[in-house]
């Protein structure tokens, strides 16, 4: 079980199941875990003296032994789109982005799972300076209890996107066991068709993620021949396009649900008609839909925003070759919110 420098467990870093063995191991029935799951998720408290349902020397007995972790808040910005972007510091002063995005019917919240990244995509903001370390799962988790939190009085928060910061996959152990957190009836119970957990290709961990839990998959393709991805995603060298679109083809998902293939468009580098057709052909077969993404332009990258022109001419192709495809025009471009643009992955500034 992970511990804070404090040498006490952090319950937000446990599951259901681990609760209750912790209870157990303090003598007391299981339920008290289940009862603590309550406090922490359904409804959330910030402290032990606030679960009155729990006995006092219960109470007194866990808080020995463990704490109720939280994020500070350091920075929040609005864009004039409604898109709110979360800067977080961590216990050991590094930083982390997360993004609440507003919808016509719902609100996303976008989290991170890693201080910087490691992947080294060319298009990304948030892996410049590389992967400082992993999110535990707590911190991952926390993102959620912060910004529901804070929107209380708004509409209810109905997708959860694993694509902030990081690469949810390098981070395994500690982005499933959030996963099962929030999955959890006991916890937040959100159902596993409103989460979506996007990577930059690591195929092993696609087929052990459908086996553990069957959430919605995106994966960053924005190539479609090894020789273009290799330049714009270094990963594709280990993991290249034919393992890639195999693994992709076999992936456990919720029932219904296909594939999402993330394609960013950039200016003169695989906008062309060329790209499109090269595209068509390498997912001829593969059930799934297509995210033509605009690139968000930030000074991190030496690239440019594709004519609209452009994008509608690939996006007219994809469709006459009978795929699902949409164009996402993201949010809180104004407050570098949107895909591509997080960043702030290293120690405050104040610290």
């Amino acid at each position: 079980m992970n511990k804070d420098t404090g040498g006490r467990i952090d319950l937000k870093n446990l599951t259901s199941r681990e609760l209750e063995e912790l209870v157990i191991s303090l003598g007391e029935k299981p339920y008290r875990g289940r009862q603590l799951m309550n406090w922490m998720y359904q409804n959330p408290v910030s402290s032990f003296e606030e679960m009155t349902n729990l006995p006092k020397t219960f109470r007194t007995k866990i808080e020995e032994v463990s704490c109720l972790s939280t994020l500070e808040t350091a920075l929040v910005k609005t864009a004039r789109d409604g898109t709110r972007k979360y800067l977080f510091t961590l216990h050991d002063g590094n930083q982390i982005e997360s993004v609440l995005i507003p919808e016509k019917k719902h609100r996303t919240i976008c989290i991170s799972t890693q201080v910087g990244c490691a992947m080294g995509c060319t298009f990304c903001l948030s892996g410049k300076n590389g992967l400082i370390r992993n999110l535990t799962a707590a911190e991952i988790v926390n993102q959620i209890c912060t910004i529901k939190n804070d929107c209380l009085n708004q509409d209810a928060t109905t997708n959860i996107v694993f694509m902030g910061m990081g690469e949810p996959l390098a981070n395994f152990e500690n982005t499933l066991k959030a996963l099962h957190i929030l999955t959890d009836p006991l916890g937040f119970h959100f159902p596993c068709r409103r989460i979506t957990v996007s990577t930059a290709g690591l195929t092993p961990q696609i087929k052990r993620l459908g086996q553990a839990l069957p959430v919605n998959l995106a994966i960053s393709l924005n190539a479609a021949t090894n020789a273009q991805r290799d330049v714009l995603m270094p990963i594709n060298k280990k993991h290249p396009l034919d393992k890639l679109i195999k693994s992709a083809s076999q992936a456990i998902l919720p029932s219904g649900k296909h594939v999402t293939f993330e394609y960013i468009l950039i200016d003169g580098v695989n906008d062309s008609l060329e790209d499109a057709r090269a595209l068509a052909s390498l997912l001829r077969g593969v059930r799934c839909k297509i995210n033509l993404i605009p690139f968000n332009e930030h000074e991190g990258a030496p690239y440019r925003r594709p004519a609209t022109q452009a994008v509608d001419q690939f996006r007219d192709h994809l469709s006459s070759q009978h795929f699902t495809v949409i164009v996402r025009y993201s949010k809180g471009t104004t407050i570098a919110a949107a895909c591509g643009q997080l960043s702030c992955g290293g120690k405050s500034p104040s610290r």
